[in-house]
């Protein structure tokens, strides 16, 4: 492979015949104006580079962890290493256990409130900063946050574009400056810790979390990295800045490069893939002095290549060997949202595994007291060595004391504590949002608009914050937030207001106002919001038109009408959009932009920005519906705009006619009548399309859809969201007794040809933790639109699972073949009883060859 096309920044050494088997990389090399180089090629690596991070403490440090670590009990370690959520943990408990670090996830503030002020948010940091210093250790506590496009938690907050709009900047010295400002919006609300930034190098779209990475490029990831860390950490070299935050290189190693792009996945790379690509943002990050690292939750496993990490939390291999070892990294290493509970043989509460492989902090939101319990038992059992445990803790106190946070005040007396002006950097994030406009068409030199223009504004993006924020905002997903949630922010309609003035502006959403008589359209249009998991497009295509039909319709209304049509499209990453390019004049994408929308109005008018257009894609856009993977070095590669596309105010350049050929609703076959390869993902952790989650009962058997907030409830049945593998990724069931009732998965508009499943040996399986024993019978069925069904016996099934750990149950689909027509199903899950029971279920699907696991069901045991 050569990685002349990805240019990665490099200080590695050059392979020569005397060269040192391993290579060395230290600070990159530095551009005109002080900031990493991003660099046109990068050697190819043989072997894990050994990383020469600036950040190297002071002396005595070292001395002063050993004489800590020496008066600390076993369960004050331990309490060291546990980080609860802060909605499961009380100041009091915290001083208690002599926990080490909590965290609040996304969308959980101080009290639960959704507009806590940033004095809520310091009064609770001052609280839990005093338990810990009035614990027997006196050690303090962090608070870590995921602060990944700003303080994005925060209401009133300023939020920074997200990292792909930074990628299409090309500019390093930008990424820096808004992860200072970053780290001075987390001391404004007392935290001391940012989960950021994500290193992932994309490899396929598809991905739900696509725009949390900066590019499909390492050359841009590698750079950004280290400027990142030198933003969030103040240019910290023997302490953590005055005015920074501990930073999180994340998430290790290779989450940008699973199968078809599916969240949490398995990641197929060789070694040196996973050296060369996967690899280049941590040896800028670590090379800047990040002091810890989250593991990834993919898998990292390749049978062909003798590759069988598994999950990369339990990898001794990944953590320890690699990153602790070859690389070198003497910072912590902490896992991810109950991370742990998804090694074999491993719980949420319970993981030697982990541990042993090199986790340091476990992040067990809720579950930590019997994390606690578990671990102490572990020790004293010889299951997890005692040395393992002091060298955890001694990394987590080198973290602390390198953030100076022995010598510190309480959050409230810190810098920047409670300052409005650090939480609002709106000018920066302005300028952030300019310069990653990059503008993909512009027929007759459209753009920029007059400052005189009249316009017609038409699209659901127009006047929405939340789209353009996008997810990792306010709330984890970002949605059910609405204009009112943002009071400091301008939407892209008020922006071009700023711009044009507010009488030569007409705003119409869905464009039934004539464009005859404006001087242009302005359509902005594009995804909505979503974050981890339920934004993987998995086996979906990329077409833009089938995502989301209401934006080709706008433009059908305005466009050859003979007034010009300027296309923003909002979204976090590349979609096949040719028949919206087609109906377009100028094409710009925006990306998420966050808060300051009017930096996107900017670059629309002439004379507002003296540079004009200069963002160019960091990702590749594709030509055709499933043209993913798409990278320069995919085989075949032949994108309808290349890597580092991107046209400059004034540049004259045509786009022609493009072909709007549909591509399938589906980029992966599901058999039809022959086999299937691919698992039919029917709900995981949200609604898989066509499938829709709903409650059915005597009050309303038409089916009651579950909403987007995870509930619905009859008095028959209630379901509201829960955790089961990760943060919000099931729904709990409750059946009250008072009558028949289900819980379905269907789709409605039609039915789905699925004898391939049947053809593949295929089983039923969803993962479920089952709280209370059904009191009646309680089957699950499959509908071949009512009253065509089939259905199996669970009553024993979920008795016998009542009261214990998660489980995957995985039924033969073959067990439903006595009278299902699996040509015609609608239905492919459904729990039914009349009596109380409750369970939760998370990622149900069909899977291939599913039925011959040696733990699948027999068909006689459901009978």
């Amino acid at each position: 492979m050569s990685l002349s096309l990805l240019g990665a920044a490099a200080q590695a050494l050059p392979a020569q015949a005397d060269a040192p088997a391993q290579p060395v990389i230290g600070q990159p090399a530095k551009d005109k104006d002080g900031c990493a180089k991003i660099e046109k090629s990068l050697p190819t690596l043989a072997d894990w580079p050994k990383v020469d991070s600036r950040l190297k403490g002071k002396a005595g440090d070292e001395q002063r962890i050993a004489e800590i670590l020496k008066g600390m009990t076993l369960e004050e370690k331990v309490g060291q290493m546990t980080q609860p959520e802060i909605a499961a943990i009380t100041p009091d408990e915290v001083r208690q256990y002599a926990i080490g670090s909590v965290l609040n996830g996304g969308g959980s503030w101080p009290g639960g409130k959704k507009y806590a002020t940033q004095q809520d948010w310091l009064n609770l940091a001052d609280a839990f900063w005093n338990a810990s210093k009035t614990s027997r250790t006196k050690i303090p506590v962090i608070w870590g946050i995921d602060a990944v496009h700003g303080n994005n938690n925060v209401y009133g907050a300023t939020v920074f574009p997200h990292n792909i709009g930074l990628g299409a900047a090309h500019d390093p010295c930008l990424v820096r400056d808004v992860a200072g400002a970053t780290a001075r919006q987390i001391r404004a609300t007392g935290q001391d810790w940012a989960f950021s930034p994500t290193l992932a190098v994309v490899q396929d779209d598809r991905w739900g979390r696509t725009y949390e990475g900066f590019s499909e490029d390492p050359r841009i990831t590698r750079s950004y990295g280290f400027e990142a860390i030198n933003g969030l950490q103040d240019g910290a070299t023997k302490r953590i800045g005055y005015n920074g935050v501990i930073a999180t290189a994340k998430h290790f190693i290779g989450d940008g490069g699973t199968i078809n792009g599916q969240d949490q996945g398995v990641n197929p790379s060789s070694e040196a893939d996973m050296i060369n690509i996967h690899g280049q943002g941590y040896y800028g990050a670590l090379a800047a002095g990040s002091q810890t690292v989250m593991v990834s939750f993919n898998s990292w496993t390749n049978a062909d290549l003798g590759i069988n990490e598994g999950k990369l939390h339990g990898s001794d291999k990944a953590l320890n060997q690699i990153l602790k070892g070859k690389i070198g990294f003497d910072g912590l290493v902490v896992s991810d949202w109950n991370g742990i509970g998804q090694v074999t043989g491993c719980t949420n509460s319970s993981c030697p595994q982990a541990i042993n492989a090199g986790i340091d902090i476990v992040m067990v939101p809720n579950d930590w007291k019997a994390f606690i319990t578990n671990t102490v038992a572990q020790v004293q059992s010889g299951q997890i060595p005692m040395s393992r445990i002091d060298d955890a803790v001694t990394r987590i106190l080198r973290v602390k004391l390198r953030d100076g946070l022995f010598e510190s005040q309480k959050p409230s007396d810190r810098s920047y504590a409670n300052s409005d002006e650090a939480l609002k950097d709106n000018w920066l994030a302005r300028d952030a949002v300019r310069e990653s406009q990059t503008l993909l068409k512009n027929n007759g030199n459209v753009l920029p608009l007059k400052p005189s223009s009249k316009v017609l504004v038409v699209g659901k993006s127009a006047d929405n914050i939340a789209n353009q924020t996008g997810g990792w905002t306010l709330s984890w997903q970002g949605t059910g937030n609405t204009n009112a949630d943002f009071p400091n922010a301008t939407s892209i309609l008020t922006g071009i207001k700023q711009n044009l003035g507010d009488a030569n502006v007409t705003f119409d959403a869905t464009g039934t106002v004539d464009p005859k008589g404006f001087d242009a359209v302005i359509a902005v249009i594009g995804e909505t919001p979503y974050a981890e998991g339920v934004g993987d497009l998995t086996r979906k295509s990329l077409e833009a038109a089938r995502l989301y039909p209401e934006d080709l319709a706008v433009l059908d209304k305005v466009s050859g009408k003979g007034t010009p049509v300027v296309t923003v499209y909002v979204g976090g990453r590349p979609l096949y959009m040719n028949k919206e390019i087609n109906r377009s004049d100028a094409f710009v994408a925006a990306w998420l932009p966050g808060t300051e929308g009017g930096g996107v109005a900017d670059m629309l008018v002439k004379g507002k920005d003296g540079t004009g257009y200069q963002g160019t894609l960091s990702y590749s856009w594709p030509k055709s519906a499933c043209q993913s993977p798409l990278n320069p070095w995919s085989p075949g590669y032949d994108p309808l705009f290349k890597l580092g596309y991107g046209l400059k105010t004034g540049q004259r350049v045509t786009i022609g006619q493009l072909d709007e050929t549909s591509g399938p609703a589906s980029c992966t076959s599901t058999g039809g009548g022959g086999t299937a390869t691919e698992d039919l993902s029917i709900f995981d952790r949200t609604d898989v399309p066509p499938y829709t989650s709903q409650i059915g009962s005597t009050e309303n058997w038409g089916g009651t859809v579950i909403g987007p907030d995870g509930t619905a409830a009859h008095t028959e049945i209630n379901v509201v969201p829960t955790d089961v593998n990760v943060q919000g990724d099931g729904l709990k069931a409750t059946w009250t007794g008072a009558g028949a009732a289900q819980l379905y998965m269907q789709n409605t508009a039609g039915t789905n040809d699925l004898r391939g499943y049947l053809n593949a040996d295929a089983a039923l399986e969803f993962d479920t933790t089952v709280q209370q024993a059904p009191a009646n019978r309680t089957v699950i069925s499959m509908h071949c639109v009512y009253p065509c069904f089939s259905e199996v016996n669970a009553t024993k099934l979920f008795t016998d699972l009542a009261g214990g750990p998660k489980t995957t149950v995985k039924i033969p689909v073959s067990c439903f073949d006595n009278g299902l027509d699996f040509e015609h199903i609608n239905t492919p899950f459904l729990v039914y009883t009349d009596g109380t029971f409750q369970a939760s279920f998370a990622n149900v699907r069909w899977v291939p060859k599913g039925a011959k696991d040696p733990d699948a069901r027999t068909c006689s045991s459901l009978t």
